[in-house]
């Protein structure tokens, strides 16, 4: 497959373009400076410029776009907006790299983490900002878009287990009440599923 990896210099983006490139996929790396993944191809553009010519040949597109300082958290929906405008129509499905803070309580629908008294207050800005990226995905009917949410401990220094659980919109735990997941094996379910193609207009979230 041809995929193609938006963010891909960020940490999450270069241990997807890794997992790709590892199963024998073209992968091209959409940076806005030096590519420092493994893709074998780059486009050197920021997101918001990047065109449907730009990316009318590849079978999937992943952004790993993140915004982590205040003044900037509004590109979680301006960057969703730019990619939905580039791809709807052309039915290439469109991947996100999305944030815990929009899992439901315990009921789709109801209270989500970030909205709960017992989310960490520093925090809830960036989920709040990437819960409404994913309020605008909601809306979009014309694009294939699947949108990944991680375990609420997204732990980059985690190591490899090589196994996950997948779930759908309702924040679980496993059997000791832990929300983890290394970035490694986020990356092996968010490959999983490109491969696997049978998802759209859906949003999942992965654990150990």
């Amino acid at each position: 497959m041809k995929i193609a990896v938006l963010a891909a210099n960020g940490q999450a983006g270069q241990e997807i373009v890794k997992e790709a490139v590892k199963r024998g996929h073209e992968v091209t790396a959409v940076v806005r400076s030096a590519n420092k993944s493994q893709a074998q191809a780059v486009i050197e553009k920021d997101i918001l410029d990047v065109t449907r010519a730009d990316l009318q040949d590849f079978d999937a597109v992943v952004t790993a776009f993140g915004a982590f300082t205040e003044p900037l958290l509004p590109l979680h929906t301006k960057t969703l907006e730019h990619m939905v405008s580039v791809l709807e129509n052309t039915g290439i499905p469109f991947y996100v790299v999305g944030g815990a803070g929009s899992l439901y309580l315990t009921e789709v629908g109801g209270l989500t983490l970030a909205e709960s008294d017992g989310f960490p207050e520093a925090f809830r800005p960036l989920a709040l900002a990437m819960k409404a990226g994913l309020d605008f995905l909601r809306s979009s009917q014309n694009v294939n878009w699947i949108y990944l949410s991680p375990a609420a401990d997204f732990d980059a220094e985690a190591p490899t287990k090589g196994t996950y659980v997948l779930e759908e919109e309702v924040f679980t735990t496993d059997a000791e009440g832990k929300s983890q997941i290394s970035y490694t094996d986020y990356a092996k379910a968010m490959v999983d599923l490109i491969e696997d193609g049978s998802y759209a207009q859906t949003r999942l979230s992965v654990r150990w």
